[in-house]
């Protein structure tokens, strides 16, 4: 089945679960606590969305199902006609003409007065929009993945943590049952202990050559959207082709990882930390405008002895989603209620009342909204999305340097590697600046 497909049938589920139904972790860290944004139970959630595109629409008509809890107020978009599209949505389902429209996020974030951002962006936008949204202390729903570079990620993690956001990762799958389930039957030992990980990405997009130069439709902001990436002539790939450039994305490696590689985390209790060591090879388009791996493999190497393998799921006997190997068994898990273990009786076993039973939503929504209603946490939190996308971002690295990549964690860089240390960030086009925090 598609992700568009999966991800349709979750909503359905969803969409009859009502407010308040969530169950704190066993463990919270102090970092996970965002307290800003604090309301009344009574008031209703004012939010916008940034980013109206298939994904940030999507979100947004999530959030409009959630009427008596959410007042959707503005949106915002490089593309008019997507501009357009979004306020007609939500002036159907608000009864009123009252939507605002914005071409710039910075005329948004300063005009509106919210509560709540909804961001749905290309990911080379992430670190300097991610990070100006939560400076205006709002709570924040964004996307994944966190970033497209390690010192973009690590700027919008510390601007959440200076400013206390509440924050909600879209890595939905933490709300589906199946993925729970696994989850816990991994980190409570079902399996034995957790040696070795499998987690299978889709494989990339092989792109089309070179598109041809084209005029700029009139809808689109051109410049605006390449933002700090390079400048170069429109040819028609910023809806949604831009993910297979590397200007502006790592491709399906960076944008999966954010969902199985944050399950793999969930279930190994290694959400927050990273690996101490990183290897892989990729395969890449051998010429054209598309440049982002097509196929890949990663492993990497955790301080505690684990091992994590991250490939294109054509490489692994299980395929796509997350399998945890220990020495008992195995446990997998992917869309489409996919549950099955190495033995059966596995999936049977019970959790005990004081074994670790982790955050349950039934609503990755509507527990947004609740979070930014009580300040308490949500089941996505930024840190454990950060320490995902590094997993895809340090493989990126030694697929381009052909190199063994070692990560010091405390100090969050490279150890001992100048070239591949450069590769950490990418430079940003003037006049645009990565915020200082």
């Amino acid at each position: 089945m598609t992700q568009k497909s999966n991800r349709r049938d979750f909503v359905k589920r969803s969409a009859a679960a009502t407010a308040g139904l969530f169950v704190f972790p066993s463990i919270v860290r102090p970092s996970a606590l965002g307290l800003g944004g604090k309301l009344p139970p009574s008031d209703r959630v004012v939010i916008g969305s940034i980013g109206v595109g298939s994904q940030g629409m999507s979100n947004m008509r999530d959030f409009l199902r959630l009427k008596n809890a959410v007042q959707f107020v503005a949106v915002c978009d490089v593309d008019s006609d997507r501009q357009k599209q979004a306020k007609d949505v939500v002036d159907a389902a608000n009864k009123n003409k009252d939507c605002r429209m914005y071409g710039d996020y910075r005329e948004f974030l300063e005009k509106e007065k919210l509560d709540a951002v909804s961001l749905a962006i290309p990911d080379h936008w992430h670190g300097l929009i991610y990070t100006e949204t939560i400076n205006k202390k709002v709570a924040v729903y964004g996307e994944k993945p966190i970033s497209r570079t390690i010192k973009d990620g690590q700027a919008i993690v510390a601007a959440a943590k200076k400013n206390n956001t509440v924050w909600q990762t879209g890595s939905w799958q933490r709300s589906l049952p199946n993925f729970r389930r696994g989850a816990e039957l991994a980190i409570n030992g079902r399996v034995g202990k957790i040696k070795y990980i499998e987690v299978g990405l889709p494989d990339g997009g092989r792109g089309v050559g070179t598109p041809p130069i084209q005029d700029v439709p009139p809808a689109i902001n051109w410049d605006m959207w390449l933002g700090p990436a390079p400048k170069v002539p429109y040819r028609g790939t910023c809806h949604y082709q831009w993910r297979w450039i590397l200007d502006y994305s790592g491709g399906q490696l960076t944008d999966w990882t954010g969902h199985h590689v944050d399950i793999a985390n969930w279930g190994a209790g290694l959400e927050y930390t990273n690996p101490v060591e990183v290897s892989g090879i990729g395969v890449y388009p051998a010429e054209g405008l598309y440049d982002a791996p097509v196929e890949y493999d990663i492993l990497c190497k955790y301080a505690n002895g684990i091992e994590m393998r991250v490939a294109n799921s054509s490489r692994l006997k299980l395929g796509m989603g997350t399998t945890w190997y220990g020495d008992l068994g195995w446990v997998h898990t992917d869309r489409g209620d996919v549950l099955s273990a190495s033995d059966p009786k596995i999936l049977e076993e019970v959790i005990g009342e004081n074994e670790t039973h982790l955050y349950k939503s039934e609503n990755h929504w509507q527990n947004f909204v609740d979070s930014v209603r009580s300040g308490k946490p949500t089941i996505a939190p930024i840190e454990p999305a950060f320490n995902a996308v590094v997993v895809a971002l340090l493989g990126e690295i030694a697929m381009t340097t052909g190199q063994t990549i070692k990560w010091d964690q405390e100090k969050q860089e490279i150890i001992d590697n100048a070239r591949a240390s450069r590769l950490l960030s990418r430079p940003y086009r003037k006049p645009w600046e990565l915020p200082t925090i």
